[in-house]
């Protein structure tokens, strides 16, 4: 016990010497409000490099403080956050902790009951980014269902949202359910995971009326008025800030044939394509994140987002559909500009089917403000932050 005080002191040293915005204190920071949790207890944890205490990783931490971590459930990127935006990741054993990482980013994306039956409790901490399809949510989602069906308990280690100050976009509707969309909320919903996993059980969202043993550490110094800067990349491409701030309106493109800059330096922060006008160019590689990018060693031309329109005016325009807008008008292939994944992404036949019909990018968002206004008043029973 003296060793964990000891660690634990060390951990509080740490943070009252950080940085103004380190202030903010993130769940997993804050052990002494679980560790008591997990003493004598067999615990799985599902979380991917984001999941820091300090500069050491969680999995790191909690071994050093004695916690009996059986296993680490690995979502999509990997438990090192390195494998490709949806690339299958495979089970193994960690050889820097020894500790069985298994894949729930696959062909199984629930963690396996047989798994589930060692284990008396189970954490999750990673970092999000803020977005309906970003599916570290859908993972976590997964979880809960699995704890439930178990009788496990559930416990969040809350982190911030980069994009928390802000609730735009379309609201998914149930026939467009899939793994990059699974619950009724906008694309841009304004929560912390910690918050959705109070939702997610509250509102009933979980598989034949399960309800999830949950217990959600949250962040200390944080509001949904904070401008949190990542301390870690999130995932191979969102290397920064800038991509953070611009992959709510640029992700879209997933669902056409335009590049959104995967296999360059600035992936989610310029768009393009062979036959667009553009003084901007550039051709998408293979690369460590991008091993099989969209339009793979094709010139494409397009527009530079790195550094114009400023981060504020990003904000201002939440969801912003004019930059698709644009590319579906040059293009001019009608409805071959937009795949199946387009709908998935949001969550809709609405956008789609006013972009085809001409509509410009501030009328299809007055299309789902109601939308959003109620979305915003249901929400209110499970934020934990100040607004």
């Amino acid at each position: 016990m003296n060793r964990k005080i000891i660690l634990l002191f060390g951990l509080l040293l740490a943070s009252l010497g950080a940085p103004a915005q380190d202030r903010i204190e993130t769940g997993a920071e804050q052990t002494g409000r679980y560790l008591p949790l997990l003493e004598g207890r067999r615990v799985g944890i599902m979380t991917n490099h984001t999941g820091t205490v300090g500069r050491t990783h969680l999995v790191d931490t909690l071994r050093s403080l004695g916690v009996d971590i059986r296993v680490v459930f690995a979502p999509e990127h990997g438990f090192r956050g390195q494998a490709d935006a949806g690339e299958s990741v495979a089970s193994y054993r960690d050889r820097k902790t020894g500790i069985d990482v298994v894949s729930v980013y696959g062909s199984t994306k629930r963690p396996p009951d047989s798994i589930m039956q060692r284990l008396d409790v189970l954490l999750f901490d990673i970092q999000d980014v803020g977005l309906r399809y970003y599916t570290y949510l859908s993972s976590m989602h997964y979880l809960m269902e699995a704890c439930a069906a178990n009788g496990k308990r559930l416990i969040v280690l809350d982190r911030p949202n980069p994009n928390g100050f802000y609730v735009d976009g379309p609201v998914l509707e149930a026939k467009h359910r899939s793994f990059v969309g699974m619950h009724p909320i906008p694309v841009v919903h304004g929560m912390t995971l910690g918050e959705l996993a109070r939702m997610i059980d509250g509102e009933g969202w979980l598989r034949d009326g399960l309800r999830c043993k949950l217990t959600v550490i949250p962040c200390r110094g944080y509001t949904h008025r904070s401008r949190y800067r990542l301390p870690t990349a999130p995932s191979p491409n969102l290397p920064n800030m800038r991509a953070v701030y611009l992959y709510p309106s640029l992700c879209f493109f997933e669902g056409t044939p335009v590049s959104l800059g995967r296999g360059t330096d600035f992936p989610f922060q310029a768009y393009g394509h062979p036959e667009l006008q553009g003084d901007f160019s550039f051709t998408p590689r293979s690369n460590a994140g991008a091993k099989n990018p969209p339009l793979k060693d094709k010139l494409c031309h397009g527009v530079d987002l790195r550094t114009a329109p400023s981060d504020e005016r990003i904000w201002e325009r939440g969801v912003d559909l004019g930059y698709v807008i644009d590319c579906y008008r040059q293009l001019n292939l009608g409805e071959k500009f937009f795949t199946p994944m387009f709908d998935r992404l949001t969550g809709t036949d609405y956008v789609r089917q006013m972009i085809l019909q001409g509509a410009g990018a501030d009328r299809i968002k007055a299309r789902w403000a109601d939308d959003v206004e109620r979305f915003k008043q249901t929400r209110k029973p499970y934020l934990l932050y100040e607004e």
